[in-house]
């Protein structure tokens, strides 16, 4: 951590864990090697510490732009792991569904469609879970 600010650090780590859960975030460290580690911690620090880390915009506002930036640069896997971080933060399916509606209008109806495939999936799992 000599490159970052432990405190920064700290804060991303909490932000982090109570939006996609403490399992899910321990398990990405766990998995992380010499290789990758570096990036976790600086993306825990900048993302999570630095641009979650205050309190100028609420995490349901944030879940929402992060879903429809997300969803915008197609990274389905990164938008599938937001969207249950999203549903954590109190984003509602309607909520969800008029995302995905502007994503359809400014990115595309296919990719419209993937989110909505992604979000059924995630949807179902959160009702059966």
């Amino acid at each position: 951590m000599s490159t970052f600010d432990e405190d920064l650090f700290l804060i991303g780590l909490e932000q982090r864990k109570a939006t996609l859960g403490a399992e899910y975030v321990e398990k990405n460290f766990a998995a992380a090697d010499d290789f990758t580690r570096p990036f976790q911690e600086a993306m825990t620090a900048w993302c999570w510490g630095f641009g979650w880390g205050d309190d100028a915009i609420d995490a349901k506002t944030r879940s929402m732009m992060n879903l429809s930036m997300i969803g915008a640069l197609g990274k389905m896997a990164e938008w599938e792991t937001h969207c249950r971080g999203a549903i954590t933060n109190g984003v509602t399916q309607d909520e969800i569904r008029a995302i995905i509606h502007v994503i359809g209008i400014y990115c595309g109806v296919p990719q419209a469609l993937e989110c909505f495939r992604i979000a059924r999936k995630v949807l179902s799992e959160q009702q059966s879970g």
